[in-house]
Order: C-alpha cells, then structure tokens, then sequence
C-alpha cells in the first residue's frame, strides 16, 4: 500500500494491475457476449471456427476456457485463440495477452504478453493500449518506462477506458512520464469517476479537499467521498467523515442531495451549483 499524492488515499498497485487484467478479460466476455456464436451449438460453432470464421474460432477457445458444454482445455483453447488471433482479431489477442500477463491457464510470460498487447494496441483496441501501459508502467518483463505508459494510456483514455483515465490521472498528478499537472489529474479522475470507478471516485473528492486542480469546495468533495464509500471505498468513508467535522449542517445536507442525485442519474447529474 502507498498514500496517493499525500492526499491521504491508500492504493495497493497490486491490486490495480490485478484489476486491469480482469477488466481486459470482463472486456472480452462482454464482447463475445454480443455475438451470435454464444446462441450456437458447439457443433455449428466448432465447424465454423474449422473452416476459417474468426468469430466462431474465439467463441470455441472461450467455451473451452469457461463454458460448461465442454471440458476445460487450456491447451485447446489457446490453439483456438492463436488461430482467431493469427487473423487480426483483435479479443482473441488481448485474450492471449491477458492469459500470459496473469499466468491464466498458461505460464506466465511478459514477452509474449506485450507482443499480443501490442498488436492489438496499434490496431487501436483502448484495452490493449491500457494493459501494455500498465506493463511499463510497472516495468512487468520490460524496463519500467513512464513516457511509454503515459502515451498508451492517453490513446486508450481518449476512447474511454476507464481504468486509463485513472492512471493517467496518476500520473499528471505524480508528474510520471508527463509534467506535474493537478488540473489534468482532475479531469481524467472526473472522467473516470463519472463513469462509476470507485478510487476515481475518492481521489477526486481529495482533490476537491485540497483543492488541488480545481477551486477548494468541501461539498463536492464530500459528495465525491460519499459516492465512493457507497461504492465499497471504506477509506472514501472516513474522510468523508473528517471532512464532516469542518462543514456546516446545511452544507452536508447540499453535499449528501448531490450525492444522491448523482447516483441516480449514473454520475451525470452532479455538476450543479454546490
């Protein structure tokens, strides 16, 4: 565990990375989740993925990985996975990436993780781009490298991914691998915040403490530590809590109606007058 910026926020990067890698893999399962391959029987599957259908050649690898109407093959469905991926498509790739990152059914290898990353990264997939950045910026099989982590995680936080709008949040705030910026810190913590991500969450509430990167409001920043805590930040609580002991009665109720009408609308109503 380390403390965020002196903010006062713990954050464990173990558990980042370890988060990254399941989001690069929820990513894939919601992708193949989409496609006509999961209504169709193994059989139709397995003759399509047989004669050259990229699609159905994932959907087998995965039905080999995690479905139930066949016994699992970490083997077979790597085989899958590198023929699907050998084809340019792109969540056979990170897949394979994911799986050599994290040691899932395969031994873990960085190489051959950032190889499979990185393909699928110049092809523009934010979830490549995000998990190549997080590898140097841990310097995880190659030298850690901030300008490099900084540059993928900018492409893929400017599609979205919220996980790199986190961490390039960090690193403005921390000054890694681009200059020490607390209004840029704010933005992308807001962006990824407003998309539900809980540490975003709390850290953008500091940031509002201190007022750091944007005007000192402690509403907004109890209303940022409130959503958090609801969100399974126990941290986000207690700040929220100290916090407390310098605010008005009037000025928790404002920050705890903010807070909840935020919720409600899934983080877009929250911008008003605090």
């Amino acid at each position: 565990m380390s403390t965020y910026g002196g903010l006062g926020v713990l954050v464990s990067e173990g558990s980042i990375v370890k988060f990254r890698a399941r989001l690069a893999l929820i990513a894939m399962l919601a992708f193949v989740a989409s496609l006509a391959w999961t209504q169709t029987d193994l059989n139709s599957t397995r003759e399509a993925a047989e004669s050259g259908v990229a699609e159905a050649q994932f959907w087998l690898a995965v039905r080999y990985l995690v479905r139930n109407d066949v016994p699992q093959n970490n083997a077979e469905a790597m085989r899958w996975l590198r023929t699907a991926a050998d084809q340019g498509f792109a969540a056979a790739q990170i897949t394979i990436g994911t799986m050599y990152n994290n040691a899932w059914g395969v031994p873990e290898d960085k190489a051959k993780a950032i190889y499979w990353f990185r393909i699928a990264a110049e092809a523009g997939e934010a979830a490549a781009q995000s998990s190549l950045a997080g590898i140097y910026h841990n310097g995880e099989g190659v030298s850690q490298d901030h300008v490099e982590a900084a540059y993928w995680y900018g492409l893929a936080a400017e599609q979205g991914d919220v996980i790199a709008q986190r961490s390039l949040a960090f690193m403005y705030r921390n000054g890694e691998g681009v200059a020490q910026n607390d209004v840029e810190a704010v933005n992308w913590f807001r962006l990824a915040a407003e998309q539900g991500e809980a540490t975003a969450q709390s850290l953008l509430g500091a940031m509002h403490a201190t007022g750091e990167g944007v005007l000192k409001d402690s509403v907004l920043a109890h209303m940022w530590y409130n959503i958090s805590g609801a969100n399974g930040i126990e941290l986000a609580r207690s700040l929220r809590g100290n916090l407390e002991s310098n605010m008005t009665p009037d000025q928790v109720a404002r920050a705890t109606e903010l807070a909840r009408a935020c919720m409600a609308s899934d983080y877009r109503d929250w911008d008003l007058q605090a």
